[in-house]
């Protein structure tokens, strides 16, 4: 059984976003909640103010990123990265940021890095996925008209248009992105 969190004082809220911070990289908005869902408990269980802990969350969120341990610009743009190396499409990229509570300037510079890393964007992410799930060229054995229906929808799922994962189906893709990298 768990044991009850401890009475929230402004002490305690600044080591549990530290620790926080030692852990995970963070936009501000999502450091914002997970210290208030912090507040809800302490104001569940032992009854403190509400507002008050409100209050210290967004001074302290403010604090940490006057002093440069919240940047959501930095956030966005490893964050945009690490998803498009493992096979994400750009429309998938913008909503997970979004949903961090990055604003609308800092994800399109992390998507205008992303671009930039990388200039063959959504279809280098494509054959990164169908290359980790092994759809379409990547997988062994041969495929058949279900397993190819199968592929096309699940790049389909990931964000991709029905272009890209034709060609990445085809195997055009990848050796089009090889030979331009030699």
């Amino acid at each position: 059984m768990s044991r009850p969190p401890r009475k929230l004082t402004p002490k305690s809220l600044e080591n549990g976003a530290l620790f926080y911070l030692q852990r995970f990289s963070t936009s501000a908005e999502n450091l914002r909640r997970v210290l208030l869902r912090r507040v809800e408990r302490s104001a569940r269980i032992h009854d403190t103010d509400r507002d008050e802990g409100a209050e210290l969350v967004d001074r302290l969120v403010e604090r940490f990123q006057a002093v440069g341990l919240v940047d959501d610009r930095t956030y966005a743009e490893g964050r945009a990265l690490s998803l498009h190396r493992r096979g994400a499409a750009s429309r998938v990229i913008r909503a997970r940021l979004r949903q961090k509570g990055v604003g609308d300037g800092d994800i399109e510079a992390a998507l205008a890095a992303v671009a930039e890393a990388n200039p063959d964007g959504d279809l280098a992410a494509a054959v990164n996925l169908a290359r980790r799930r092994r759809l379409g060229p990547f997988r062994a054995g041969a495929t058949d008209d279900d397993r190819h229906r199968r592929d096309l929808a699940a790049l389909a799922r990931a964000g991709f248009s029905y272009d890209i994962a034709r060609r990445v189906l085809s195997g055009e893709a990848g050796q089009e992105m090889e030979s331009r990298n030699r």
